[in-house]
């Protein structure tokens, strides 16, 4: 049999632990190891076409970035003090109908806590937008001081606080999360039509 040409050391890798780990009687592996007839290698121009790949769609180093502005991430700095911190939450909590302040990013929770929340969320089909506190210091400490709630996650519905995992977990079971993110919907388009 011919021996099938990948182009990712990391499957390669894979498959040799896999092998390590099965049975002797498994088809493929002789004393533990794969016989010629499972042999995977790294051909030189599967190399290469690997490098190319990963060079096409990798970033550019820093300082040489070559996007457009429109299409370069948007971020505001932070800020510098708590009282400049507790005004920008103040400014995000009113332009964004849903706010979650939570460790990590919906897609990468960093805790089990905020790893809840955003469950809680995308389980009642809403979008909504969040700050990672872990990359702003002085937004973890505002957020706390601003809505009096000691902990994070914190969602905020409206401009208002709702609370902390717990809260939206019993709220969410109670099914009076719903309402409140009903509400708050009907409320922002009612402003929404009435605004010039």
């Amino acid at each position: 049999m011919q021996a099938l040409s990948v182009s990712s050391r990391g499957f390669m890798r894979a498959t040799r632990q896999f092998v390590a780990k099965a049975p002797a009687s498994a088809p493929c592996a002789t004393s533990r190891r794969l016989s010629a007839s499972c042999m995977l290698r790294l051909s030189p121009a599967s190399n290469l076409a690997a490098a190319a790949r990963r060079s096409f769609a990798s970033s550019p180093p820093p300082g040489n970035e070559d996007s457009h502005d429109d299409f370069k991430p948007q971020r505001s700095s932070p800020p510098a003090d708590l009282d400049g911190a507790i005004k920008m939450i103040a400014e995000q909590v009113k332009k964004h109908q849903i706010m979650l302040y939570m460790k990590g990013t919906p897609a990468r929770p960093q805790c089990g806590f905020s790893a809840q929340a955003v469950r809680i969320l995308h389980a009642s089909g809403v979008d909504f937008d969040s700050v990672n506190v872990l990359d702003y210091p002085m937004i973890r400490e505002g957020v706390k001081k601003y809505s009096e709630w000691p902990t994070v996650p914190q969602l905020f519905v409206g401009g208002e606080f709702v609370g902390g995992c717990d809260i939206m977990t019993s709220l969410f079971q109670s099914g009076e999360l719903a309402q409140i993110l009903e509400e708050s919907a009907k409320k922002q388009q009612k402003e929404g039509e009435s605004a010039p």
